[in-house]
């Protein structure tokens, strides 16, 4: 027994020891590469040759000054750097005496930094870094550094350049009206088009970074006078806790942020149009947008905002209030109708009217299935059809998915394998989920149909309300960042409850969203209903008429 103990105390000690070395190995690579760092131009080439491999597109070029006196090396990458700026604006000036002759007759490794930086190369962004490492990382993000022989620092130059999707719009938030731009998988393309719609000093682009191996930029985007500084600090610290090896899309923030990442239900919406964004920007919330996506986040998010669209708020207000009570009644059927008619059929069959009745019954004679196990049949059918349509290309998607259902469907009721009345049930139902503006909701409400159609088939009514209590109960509990769930309906004002279920007139509008806990919960003036400018104001309205008219005459 003795021996049993120091031989486990023996191994805790090997186990702490090799953690120890496992710990200490970054740290001494980074202490190596350190080490072999230095001011001598050729030493630093052959390290960045083994840093980054013979990978053909990484261009080391060297070069000396037109007097003579300093070797350099450009180093960029092939792809991502424009070219002709690199040469124009850094290689041409330094070797040139034509060019800031003067500036360059005077250039010695005293005065290289200085020189270079103000008066002989040229270029809109330039940064002095202190080590080849933070170089690297620059290099590699499409900048271009400048090594000087005998000079620590290097010069980081801005000449990012690649190959982008033009601004487009969104394939998967369609409107009729509204803007039609969404983001690229640029990331300065969409910080460009979120600045043309807040044209704010307070607005901010706070910059981290994710991902060890694929330094994946991330921008918080803000409002700094009204946004929540508990939220702000909250998503800071989420997204500053990500240590993995790559983020490559922002699905893989939003699961590594979420409050409960086991929940069915999305916790984060996300969106491709600049104009929700923005919106949501304005209502107090933070927008994450991650590199090389089109996907922003929107935090925090509650469940009504994904039966909302931006179009909602371009329409009159009762196109709004129509469109809202709509997407709540085409919420039950997608979710609960398969299992309403499963139960009825099955256990409650004195709940439809007589006629009705005998419809139904007459129908399913000689059909082989249960009512459950027609449902589940039907509805695994369409989704395998929806699938197939999403993969195809566009041209022939859409024919198949259409077309596949009528055959298969007419096929099915010849064949008496399924009643006509499934048959309508299942296409309604299809059909609802298409009416809600977001997919990732549409598609968690595809999901739970099927536990519910099993519980009608197997407890009625008993078994479709037991399941709908579970995921009230679940959504009840569920929180995006400190918010609640369901918020406005719980902890909320009563304006705000009813602008879940009425877009209001803009008027209307003059207080935030009470659940974010807003800095600036005042959006606009009190009593913009019917409101006469001043009288200055008409008056100058007035004369710039005036002047128009006279100008056309």
């Amino acid at each position: 027994m003795v021996n049993a103990l120091s031989f486990l105390r023996k191994l805790k000690k090997l186990k702490k020891a090799i953690a120890k070395d496992v710990e200490a190995q970054p740290e001494q690579r980074g202490t190596k590469l350190r080490a072999k760092d230095s001011a001598h131009l050729k030493m630093r080439m052959e390290l960045i040759q083994q840093r980054l491999g013979e990978s053909n597109d990484v261009v080391i070029r060297q070069i000396t000054s037109s007097n003579h006196r300093l070797d350099f090396a450009v180093v960029f990458i092939d792809g991502l750097s424009d070219k002709k700026m690199i040469h124009d604006h850094i290689i041409r000036p330094i070797q040139s005496d034509n060019v800031v002759s003067r500036y360059s007759q005077e250039l010695t490794l005293n005065n290289a930094l200085d020189l270079l930086q103000s008066h002989i190369t040229s270029s809109s962004e330039v940064m002095v870094v202190g080590t080849l490492n933070e170089a690297i990382k620059f290099v590699l993000n499409g900048d271009t550094a400048l090594l000087i022989d005998g000079e620590e620092k290097i010069l980081i130059y801005g000449t990012r350049e690649w190959q982008m999707r033009a601004v487009d719009e969104p394939e998967t938030e369609s409107a009729v009206r509204g803007p039609r731009e969404g983001f690229t998988e640029t990331l300065r393309v969409n910080t460009s088009l979120l600045r043309r719609r807040i044209r704010h000093e307070n607005l901010r682009l706070e910059t981290m970074l994710a991902g060890r191996r694929t330094g994946t930029e991330i921008i918080l985007a803000y409002i700094n006078d009204i946004a929540n500084p508990q939220t702000l600090d909250e998503v800071r610290k989420r997204v500053a806790a990500i240590d993995t090896d790559s983020i490559l899309e922002s699905g893989y923030i939003e699961e590594f942020i979420e409050d409960v990442p086991l929940s069915i239900f999305p916790q984060i919406e996300h969106t491709e149009r600049v104009d929700k964004a923005a919106s949501a920007i304005l209502d107090g919330r933070i927008l994450i947008m991650v590199d090389n996506t089109p996907h922003a986040l929107i935090v925090p998010t509650t469940f009504f905002q994904f039966l909302q669209a931006s179009e909602d708020y371009y329409e009159r207000p009762y196109v709004g209030l129509a469109l809202r009570i709509l997407r709540l009644f085409v919420l039950n059927i997608a979710l609960m109708l398969p299992a309403l008619y499963v139960a009825i059929v099955t256990f409650h069959q004195e709940m439809l009217p007589t006629p009705l009745l005998l419809s139904i019954l007459a129908a399913r004679a000689g059909i082989p299935f249960p009512a459950v196990a027609e449902a589940l049949i039907m509805e695994a059918m369409f989704e395998v059809l929806r699938e197939a349509g999403v993969r195809l290309p566009k041209t022939v998607g859409q024919a198949v998915s259409i077309v596949g259902g009528l055959v298969i469907g007419d096929a099915a009721i010849r064949a008496g394998i399924v009643s006509p009345a499934m048959v309508i049930v299942v296409a309604t139902t299809a059909i609802s989920t298409f009416a809600i503006p977001a997919f990732n909701a549409s598609i968690t409400l595809r999901i739970l149909r099927f536990p519910l159609i099993v519980l009608g088939g197997i407890m009625g009514l008993y078994g479709v309300i037991f399941g709908l209590l579970i995921i009230l109960i679940h959504l009840a509990g569920l929180q995006s960042f400190g918010v609640p769930y369901l918020s406005p309906l719980v902890h909320g004002t009563l304006p705000d409850m009813a602008k879940t279920f009425a877009r209001p007139f803009w008027w209307m509008t003059g207080k935030r969203p009470h659940e974010l806990k807003p800095q600036d919960t005042t959006r606009q003036a009190n009593n913009m209903f019917m409101r006469k400018p001043p009288a200055d104001e008409r008056e100058l309205t007035h004369e710039d008429t005036e002047e128009d008219n006279a100008g056309k005459r």
